[in-house]
């Protein structure tokens, strides 16, 4: 039995030396998992710069795109300014030319005009003393009805004129160059105002009926708004047409703005069109006035209406002003009796 001891821990001795290494062998394990390690850091490194390298690609393909469609954008850029600068030359010819042929055609209509309205001025001054010797003459209301109806309708023809000259040239109308100077400085959109007109002629019909007198007040009144609406759709027109005037020569030193200056330059030309309906819409309330007058009073009572108020060279100012030379001569003229006289 004691014998059999010894030999069983010199086993097991044994044993435990077979699992020990030598320290050589120690070396190469250690110097293995320190290169495993190494390894394993260059990997992540290269993995990172990798992933670096995707990310700068990745940018740069952002970058180049962007560059791409800047040029592109730059190419539509440059078709379009092309294309405007051609417009604005084929608009600056076809307005350069239109201008021309304009000034021609005004200037015809306007010599033509004053053609017309010096026929028919002849016209109009025979058919005067037509009505003024019937009413110096004491005639009947039918006669005095015949003759005044006759320079009613005579007296239209020359609105129509008017507004036939005013598509050619509508300033030549409006600013009455067709008119003598002091005539001139009465007008009010081509012609005179149909509430001074009523103010004037209302003090020298006697005698009126208060029906007679509440219609010219009524009338003389709502003369006066339509007056005071046109007079301040013109101020507003001229304020925007200088405004529109005034842009469009501030923008067209810039080649840049060639077709804006163009634009401005169509609308303008757009803004003098809306003269023409002015002066047409202030000869039909100088119609208008007219006309109503005719029907508040007596046909007896109308023939010195249509003396006085139917003769376009008369101012009916002057007419108003005691001691006047003009109110002289145009008295001696168109003298007639008043109605009771």
């Amino acid at each position: 039995m004691a014998d059999m001891s010894p030999r069983t821990d010199t086993s097991t001795d044994d044993t435990d030396d077979n699992h020990m290494l030598e320290p050589g062998q120690l070396a190469v394990v250690a110097a293995s998992d320190s290169d495993r390690s190494k390894d394993k850091h260059e990997d992540q490194k290269t993995l990172r710069r990798l992933a670096q390298n995707r990310e700068a690609a990745r940018k740069s393909r952002l970058r180049k795109k962007a560059y791409v469609q800047q040029l592109e954008n730059s190419r539509l850029k440059l078709t379009q300014l092309e294309q405007e600068l051609q417009r604005a030359r084929q608009q600056g010819i076809f307005i350069s030319s239109s201008v021309d042929q304009t000034h021609s055609m005004s200037g015809n209509g306007a010599l033509a005009f004053d053609m017309e309205y010096a026929r028919w001025l002849e016209e109009h001054n025979r058919q005067i003393n037509e009505l003024r010797s019937a009413v110096n003459a004491h005639a009947g209301d039918n006669e005095l009805h015949g003759v005044v109806d006759k320079i009613m309708s005579h007296y239209e023809e020359i609105f129509k004129q008017k507004g036939n000259a005013a598509k050619a040239d509508v300033f030549h109308v409006l600013s009455g160059m067709w008119k003598t100077p002091a005539e001139r400085c009465f007008l009010w959109l081509g012609g005179f105002r149909p509430s001074e007109l009523l103010k004037l002629l209302s003090t020298q019909l006697e005698p009126l009926t208060e029906q007679q007198l509440s219609g010219i007040a009524n009338l003389q009144q709502s003369s006066q708004q339509a007056e005071d609406a046109l007079s301040q759709g013109m101020e507003a027109l001229q304020q925007s047409l200088a405004e529109t005037l005034a842009g469009s020569l501030g923008s067209s030193g810039s080649t840049g703005n060639v077709a804006n200056y163009m634009g401005q330059m169509a609308m303008a030309m757009g803004k003098l069109g809306t003269l023409e309906n002015f002066l047409r819409q202030a000869d039909n309330l100088r119609q208008q006035t007219l006309q109503q007058m005719q029907r508040i009073l007596t046909t007896r009572q109308s023939a010195p209406i249509t003396l006085r108020g139917f003769v376009p060279l008369v101012p009916s100012g002057l007419l108003g002003r005691k001691n006047s030379k003009r109110n002289n001569e145009i008295s001696n003229f168109y003298s007639f009796d008043l109605p009771g006289n």
